[in-house]
């Protein structure tokens, strides 16, 4: 998976079989770019079947369950 993003990128995932595997390979892709740890890469819904990746920044902390 290639995409050219500054610090978020929307997927539309129409093949559920293939959901958890795509945002997967999305989060490498985008911590890899952004040279970061995958933690700090934010997956949120944003539609039906989209899904808006973007990097957290350093004072945004972690979502406490």
């Amino acid at each position: 998976m290639t995409f050219d993003a500054t610090d978020s990128v929307t997927l539309k995932v129409w093949d559920r079989t293939t959901l958890h595997h795509t945002l997967d390979s999305a989060v490498s892709e985008l911590s890899a770019r952004h040279n970061t740890t995958t933690c700090r890469i934010a997956v949120t819904c944003s539609g039906p079947n989209t899904f808006t990746l973007s990097v957290r920044g350093e004072g945004k902390a972690l979502a406490s369950a």
